[in-house]
């Protein structure tokens, strides 16, 4: 979030400090996120849970392994998805190409927000 602080009044900047100062207070009385992470582990644990069951995710807390198969063993395991071939190209720029993979590329979205297809740029 970012604030143009050059623009605010005096009261304005009084409030915004208030707010920081507010802040900052609550979050220096909460407990580092390792300190609560253990616990948790340590009471799911207790009641015969990992928390990989109970909240799904990544096991990135002492001790536990992602289950076998899973995507967080894929990639502890080193194992690449491998390259793919493109299937979008910019008509403006033929280097510019998207495998269809992740985020639409800026180029391609610039095309589709003024209302055309991604079809039409497909690498036939």
């Amino acid at each position: 979030m970012a604030i143009d602080i050059n623009s605010l009044s005096a009261k304005e900047l009084d409030a915004l400090i208030n707010q920081a100062k507010k802040r900052r207070t609550t979050l220096a009385k909460r407990k580092p996120i390792a300190t609560v992470r253990n616990k948790l582990t340590q009471l799911a644990r207790a009641e015969g849970y990992s928390i990989q069951e109970l909240f799904g995710g990544s096991a990135k807390t002492q001790g536990e392994r992602a289950p076998r198969g899973s995507k967080a063993a894929t990639k502890k395991a080193g194992k690449s998805t491998g390259k793919v071939a493109p299937k979008y190209r910019n008509p403006d720029n033929p280097a510019e190409t998207w495998t269809g993979r992740g985020k639409q590329p800026r180029w391609l979205a610039a095309y589709t927000s003024q209302g055309r297809s991604a079809d039409e740029f497909l690498i036939q």
